[in-house]
């Protein structure tokens, strides 16, 4: 498979990569549905790991009355908490076990859906989106297959803005190729597990984004506030010229 940046789409079917990674965080759910972990009411969107680092969700613009789209959502308390706010929410997530939790946690609440689905499937099957976002989910998904269902996703004039993985732990830092690479997670309660992420430059995500005909206006780089901690993220904000 090319890595060139500018390879075409993969298509709409999971890839084996993508297959395992949702395999890992529905063990990872699954645990927790057991436990019963208690999922907080979030404060605000934070975007790295770290609570009190970077803006909040004051970035996606007036949210009332708008359609929303949280892409892998995880547990919704992000969607739950948009939602609050007035906006229309989707709250989407590949993960059963996931999507279970936040059904027990959030369902119900007023202005929020709470969908299980394939991320790429349901941007190609939703109403357009006036916002759609993502805290890290979209590291775990290819995104030659993702970013132009996404942009089809968004309205003209819609806001897209997400983060993921720029530096891991271990002070490895981005690709500037289109390729996967394993990073070992820290889940709480199974401990150490392996996936594969999309760890990309900046450059390389804002050259992806802008290939799929949207329209970069700002990446950030949040850094994790513990000294020595090497972590960092990339925030990446967008919008659709139309």
């Amino acid at each position: 498979m090319s890595t060139h940046p500018h390879s075409p789409p993969t298509g709409t079917v999971p890839s084996g990569i993508e297959r395992r990674n949702l395999l890992r965080w529905t063990a990872y759910g699954t645990h927790h549905l057991t436990a019963r972990t208690e999922i907080p009411e979030p404060e605000r969107v934070y975007w790295g790991y770290w609570q009190e680092v970077g803006p909040g969700e004051e970035i996606l613009g007036d949210l009332a009355g708008r359609r929303v789209l949280d892409l892998c959502s995880g547990t919704g308390r992000f969607a739950a908490h948009l939602a609050a706010s007035g906006a229309r929410v989707d709250a989407v997530e590949g993960a059963r076990s996931q999507h279970e939790r936040a059904v027990a946690r959030f369902g119900g609440r007023p202005g929020l859906r709470l969908i299980h689905a394939d991320a790429v499937d349901h941007l190609e099957r939703a109403e357009p989106y006036d916002v759609v976002l993502s805290a890290h989910g979209l590291s775990y998904l290819d995104p030659r297959r993702v970013l132009p269902a996404l942009t089809l996703a968004l309205r003209p004039g819609g806001r897209l803005v997400f983060s993921v993985l720029h530096t891991n732990s271990a002070g490895d830092g981005p690709s500037d190729t289109v390729t996967a690479r394993p990073e070992a997670l820290h889940l709480k309660g199974i401990g150490p597990v392996t996936v594969d992420m999309w760890v990309l430059a900046p450059a390389l995500w804002e050259s992806l984004v802008t290939d799929c005909g949207l329209l970069v206006d700002q990446v950030d780089l949040l850094a994790s506030p513990k000294e020595g901690d090497p972590v960092t993220c990339t925030l990446l904000r967008a919008r659709h010229p139309g």
